[in-house]
């Protein structure tokens, strides 16, 4: 799908220890190479010997043809201020794999958003270890992949899904309710690329039916939470959450119903900021520029 993006624009995300004169140096930089800053957010944990984050968009006359030089130049800066950083062009689109298992709330809002321009991305590709998905998303053009997984083809399984992720030169990969946990190995091959979606009762009501021990306890809010994936399951950098209150008339279908859209709402946040260059991890934390 062919969406538009301005040629001339490129974002640039920082993070390094906090002194004076970083936003100074940043911003004389763009200023020498022709840039003209259009966007700038930072952020400090403490002033005083702490972590500074800073998010800047900005534009650059005959940009395609230069951005390499400037991203070039840009690391003696770097190097001074012994800065994590990435330098993006707007127009280049990300390229996002989504995993699937049965079902398609999640799936179905992000590929509406895609469809409808609101996530600026190419999906060149959906794995599920079912099935029963392939109809709809072949329905929005995109190749289908079943690769079943089983205790004992667990392996296998991944090698092919990360043959076929490299093959498509994926830059973020999207767990719309695949239930399925991923080895250490997977993980660390695509280590901060990968988004996941759960419900927000863990700890609590861990296992099947999560919703009908909700039910039984009178919860009063159902919540949702999208979070980077690391080997510890479910604990990764949590980048949105939310939350829907709920009363004791909620039946435990309604509950499953809520807990539904409230999953994908926010799973389909935290895809759209990580496509826009908005969030930057640090430790288990991330930090979400608006």
């Amino acid at each position: 799908m062919n969406q538009e993006r301005p040629s001339y624009r490129a974002r640039l995300l920082i993070s390094c220890h906090d002194r004076a004169g970083i936003v100074a140096s940043v911003s004389s930089f763009l200023h020498e190479h022709g840039a003209n800053i259009v966007q700038s957010d930072q952020y400090s944990t403490d002033p005083e010997g702490g972590r500074f984050f800073m998010r800047i968009e900005f534009d650059i006359k005959g940009l395609p043809e230069v951005f390499d030089k400037v991203k070039e130049d840009f690391q003696s800066v770097a190097s001074e201020y012994e800065m994590d950083w990435r330098m993006e062009r707007e127009e280049r689109l990300k390229r996002m794999a989504i995993f699937v298992s049965k079902e398609d709330h999640c799936l179905l809002e992000i590929l509406w958003q895609w469809r409808s321009k609101e996530i600026h991305a190419e999906i060149p590709l959906v794995i599920s270890n079912h099935p029963d998905l392939k109809e709809i998303v072949e329905s929005y053009g995109i190749p289908f992949y079943h690769i079943p997984v089983s205790k004992e083809t667990k392996a296998s399984a991944e090698q092919k899904q990360t043959e076929l992720l490299k093959a498509h030169k994926i830059d973020v990969i999207v767990l719309a309710r695949y239930m399925q946990i991923l080895s250490p190995t997977f993980v660390e091959t695509f280590e901060k690329q990968i988004i996941n979606i759960h419900h927000s009762f863990l700890p609590a009501f861990i296992g099947a039916n999560p919703y009908a021990k909700a039910f039984q306890r009178g919860v009063k809010l159902i919540g949702a939470t999208a979070h980077y994936v690391t080997d510890d399951l479910d604990e990764g950098p949590i980048i949105e959450q939310d939350v829907f209150r709920v009363n004791h008339r909620f039946t435990t279908e309604q509950l499953r119903v809520v807990g539904k859209n409230v999953e994908r709402e926010v799973l389909a946040r935290a895809v759209k900021w990580h496509i826009d260059d908005k969030i930057i991890v640090y430790g288990n934390k991330t930090v979400v520029f608006s």
